[in-house]
This record gives structure tokens, sequence and C-alpha cells, in this order.
């Protein structure tokens, strides 16, 4: 079944998350949360009203949240913002660790740790996001109540 997910990620990691959006795995489904970095730092200097209004139209009609976890998404306070959102919407909920991903020169970094109570945690190189993410995202949407 497609699924409007909404991907949350710190743009650190902009590199490795577009890795896992244009990996197909989830080519039928609408994918949501990602931003040019100039049109981010055009919202952003509206204040921080206009990037949770930014944050929350991304969200509209999704039924799942991935969250991209890197070495140090555990330090930004959108993708916070974005996991509280995706809770208090009811959206099916998941992260996966993608600091082994490669950037532009092949570099990985270290994973910060950030999982949330209660949602499953995945690790992309280690679990075969590759081969899974569908089934990931099914499972999360299932798990809350999205048929």
């Amino acid at each position: 079944m497609a699924r409007k997910v909404f991907f949350s990620f710190k743009y650190d990691d902009v590199v490795r998350a577009m890795n896992v959006r244009n990996s197909n795995v989830i080519s039928a489904d609408v994918k949501s949360g990602f931003i040019d970095k100039a049109d981010f730092e055009s919202v952003a200097r509206q204040g921080d009203a206009a990037i949770k209004r930014w944050i929350d139209d991304q969200m509209s009609g999704t039924s799942v949240t991935v969250v991209l976890v890197g070495a140090n998404t555990d330090k930004s306070r959108w993708v916070k913002y974005e996991i509280e959102s995706s809770i208090a919407r009811g959206n099916g909920l998941l992260t996966i660790d993608i600091s082994k991903i490669g950037d532009f020169l092949g570099n990985t970094t270290n994973y910060c740790g950030l999982t949330v109570d209660g949602y499953p945690h995945y690790r992309w190189n280690s679990d075969s996001g590759r081969e899974n993410m569908g089934a990931w995202i099914e499972k999360a949407a299932k798990a809350a109540g999205k048929s």
C-alpha cells in the first residue's frame, strides 16, 4: 500500500538522507520532509513559528514518520519537534541509523544513539534497509492503526 511518508533528519545528514530517500525502496510512496537548504534558511529567517508551520504542512496527510539518525540528530530541536508532532498526530514512527552511509567523499560518522521509546529502531546497513524499509514503514503504519 502506498504511504505518504515524512522523513525527519538533521540537515548535516542530507547526503545520507537523500541516499535513503532515493534508494527507490518506497518509490510508489510520497516522500515528504525534504527541503533545499536555501529554502529552509528563507523559512528560518521568518522565525520559529514559520518553521513549525512548514513542518506541520509537510506532515499533513502523512501516515508514517521515518527519523533518519546520524551523529548529531539528537541535538536538533526540529527533529525533536517532528518526533513530538508525529506522535501527537498518531503517525507510525520508526528510527533508522544512517551513520554508516557514506557522504559524497565516502566518510561515515558515529551513531548518536537517538531512539524513541516504544518505537522500532533499525540500522540501514546491517539490517538491510534497502531491502526492508518498505516493510518497516508498513509495520509502523499498522502499529499506529493506519490501514
